[in-house]
């Protein structure tokens, strides 16, 4: 008899994802709409924000009206687009849930825009928590998966930290730009979330953080060290 993977007990065609209102402590997030694109424009638009839009396959937009055309196509494509809120209670960034199956379970988190208010702070890292939670415990997906490209060290490292696994490398997977792609694919599943979780929320404590809001104790891919 040939070998065949585990079975899935009581599988089910899953949700669609949609952009939903999630809050945490530092961070929170509501579907995109264009009453969040002037924050958004002032956090990622203009020359000081061009490095934040390398890896993507669109230009820095120059002006709000070149931010507002692209961010309507991107949510015509991605419907499930979230306006990140940070601690500062202004709009700081953005990601969508894309490349949705929901017949086998699986999504990507993709066009991940963090302005300098969200950059490096635990409100992104509670951004990200409250997506994969809103991805896995809510909607039971098996999948979470994160790409990008392979000369984008600070989104590599960013995939770690946040709990992915790397998974191996697409050589000459896309042209953006003009130039070649090698993409990194990254995934959660199902079976690691539980342990992943327990780890972000133990990071997330008001207790892991001095006045200054400082990490007492840093997030490591297999647990706080």
């Amino acid at each position: 008899m040939q070998p065949v993977g585990p079975a899935v007990p009581g599988w089910s065609v899953r949700p669609t994802p949609e952009a939903v209102e999630l809050r945490g402590r530092y961070a929170a997030l509501r579907p995109l709409t264009s009453a969040s694109y002037s924050d958004l424009y002032a956090a990622l638009g203009g020359p000081q924000a061009a490095t934040r839009w390398t890896y993507l396959p669109a230009e820095p937009p120059k002006d709000l009206p070149a931010l507002w055309m692209l961010m309507s196509a991107r949510l015509e494509a991605d419907p499930a687009t979230f306006a990140i809120v940070a601690e500062d209670g202004r709009v700081a960034g953005t990601f969508a849930l894309c490349a949705v199956d929901e017949v086998n379970g699986s999504v990507e988190l993709g066009w991940v825009l963090f302005g300098d208010a969200l950059a490096r702070t635990r409100a992104a890292t509670e951004a990200v928590h409250l997506v994969q939670s809103y991805v896995f415990d809510d909607l039971g997906y098996r999948r979470l998966e994160w790409k990008c490209d392979s000369l984008n060290e600070p989104s590599r490292r960013a995939a770690v930290r946040f709990g992915f696994t790397h998974e191996g490398t697409f050589r000459n997977h896309r042209v953006v730009k003009g130039h070649n792609r090698d993409s990194d694919w990254f995934s959660i599943t199902d079976a690691e979330w539980p342990a992943i979780r327990e780890r972000q929320l133990a990071w997330l404590a008001p207790e892991n953080f001095d006045d200054a809001g400082i990490q007492c104790t840093p997030l490591r891919p297999g647990g706080p060290a």
